[in-house]
């Protein structure tokens, strides 16, 4: 359908605490759209795709938290925006692929709009913070009128714009954890200008020992119907020492496992010929970190 300025007839409903959320939203189940920012819940009714109601998060308090201990990790509330994530000194220092992907988001009006768990919510195959949290690792915090749970960011994509949250069920908060002693991550994205959405988007994270990977998360975006993780790259990295043959063999491999498509953004073929050469230099810069 073809976008409009003017958007369709809504009830805007502006709930005052997480409790009048989720009642609500047991109410109206599939019905309602839940707002955060509105960066993106308002672009896509403008196209056509929206519900009959809206329940906007703007007047709960105190969901704008962005937390991190040594213990715990860190923990974003469903209100805290993509600039408060790129402003936050922990998130620099110990998640910087997380931090990137919120930092070059956008423009600054949509940065100061918009929320990492929103970004996440939406589910978009190229969205950069799922991709940098994919790689990293991490829990969704879902809330209904009964209680809550948290969902394995592993098995939250079911399939394109599909996610495990259920109907009656508010995201409030996304959870990464600490990251162990000699861990690193990075993230990197192409776009065609430096607004546009990413037409592919890589995040790593390698749990090194002195020389040696312990453990590898490699993720990539727009190359599949969901954000994916790279299994065969991580089984290369995991063990061994990243030596330029262990990198020329990743390169080689991407291609294997994804899936890319032609779309506005990129073609299935430049996609496939880039992927392995981003996926190196990410790792090369998360080891310079």
């Amino acid at each position: 359908m073809a976008s409009s300025r003017i958007l369709p007839e809504f009830e805007l409903l502006i709930p005052q605490s997480i409790k009048e959320a989720v009642d609500l939203l047991g109410k109206l189940k599939s019905k309602a759209s839940v707002m955060a920012g509105g960066t993106d819940v308002v672009v896509s009714m403008t196209k056509g795709f929206g519900s009959p109601n809206v329940i906007s998060l703007a007047e709960i308090p105190g969901l704008d938290y962005v937390e991190y201990d040594s213990k715990n990790g860190l923990r974003i509330g469903a209100m805290a925006t993509l600039q408060q994530v790129a402003d936050n000194a922990d998130v620099k220092k110990r998640y910087p692929a997380l931090w990137k992907a919120c930092a070059i988001n956008g423009t600054p009006q949509t940065r100061n709009m918009g929320t990492v768990v929103g970004n996440i919510m939406r589910a978009s195959p190229s969205g950069d913070c799922i991709c940098a949290v994919l790689a990293i690792g991490g829990k969704v915090v879902l809330r209904t009128s009964k209680g809550k749970r948290e969902v394995s960011i592993d098995d939250f994509y079911l399939k394109y714009k599909v996610t495990e949250c259920k109907a009656e069920e508010l995201a409030i908060e996304i959870k990464l954890p600490p990251q162990p002693s000699g861990s690193c991550n990075a993230f990197a994205r192409m776009t065609r200008t430096t607004l546009d959405l990413s037409k592919l988007n890589v995040a790593v994270r390698l749990d090194m020992s002195g020389k040696t990977c312990k453990e590898a998360r490699v993720a990539m975006g727009a190359v599949a119907p969901t954000t994916i993780r790279l299994k065969k790259v991580e089984a290369l990295l995991e063990g061994s020492q990243i030596t330029e043959d262990v990198l020329q063999k990743i390169v080689e491999t991407v291609p294997t496992e994804i899936k890319p498509i032609d779309d506005v953004r990129s073609t299935a073929e430049y996609r496939r010929d880039v992927a392995g050469v981003m996926v190196k230099r990410v790792i090369a810069e998360a080891l310079a970190k």
